[in-house]
């Protein structure tokens, strides 16, 4: 929502951001915006987060469930095992230290799309220009391993 806002405020408690807030910061973030935030404990606005990438979006307030329900509605019209691939994919960045390795674990999370009638059925439907009817067939022979 448009006035929300985020921060870090543990410092001025006596304590430090803890259960991972100092480390998702720094990568949502970055390092400088991170220590700023949690150096001075001073509250970042929406359209700041926005712009930094901690947030997606900013809407007004009214639109905040419509737009909810939009995204996941969006998300659900797509093939479930790819959407749960792609999340693996994107969750696997934060876990794996060298870029190399992330590669590597989403080239094989992209072979492991090859086993999927849905993945069929969308290029099939991108080359007949027409919309994917999936069916949400599941992963026949999954080759990687969660992080």
């Amino acid at each position: 929502a448009e006035n929300a806002q985020f921060g870090l405020p543990e410092l001025s408690l006596g304590t430090i951001p803890g259960f991972g807030g100092t480390q998702r910061m720094i990568r949502a973030v970055g390092k400088s915006k991170a220590m700023d935030l949690i150096l001075t404990g001073r509250r970042m606005k929406a359209d700041e987060a926005e712009r930094s990438g901690l947030v997606s979006r900013v809407v007004p307030v009214e639109r905040c469930l419509p737009e909810a329900v939009e995204a996941a509605q969006a998300i659900a019209a797509l093939s479930s095992p790819s959407v749960a691939l792609a999340k693996r994919a994107v969750d696997a960045a934060d876990a794996f230290v060298a870029l190399d390795e992330g590669l590597e674990f989403e080239r094989q999370l992209f072979y492991d799309t090859f086993d999927l009638d849905d993945r069929r059925e969308g290029m099939a439907a991108f080359c007949e220009k027409r919309k994917a009817a999936f069916t949400d067939s599941a992963v026949a022979h999954a080759t990687s391993s969660a992080p």
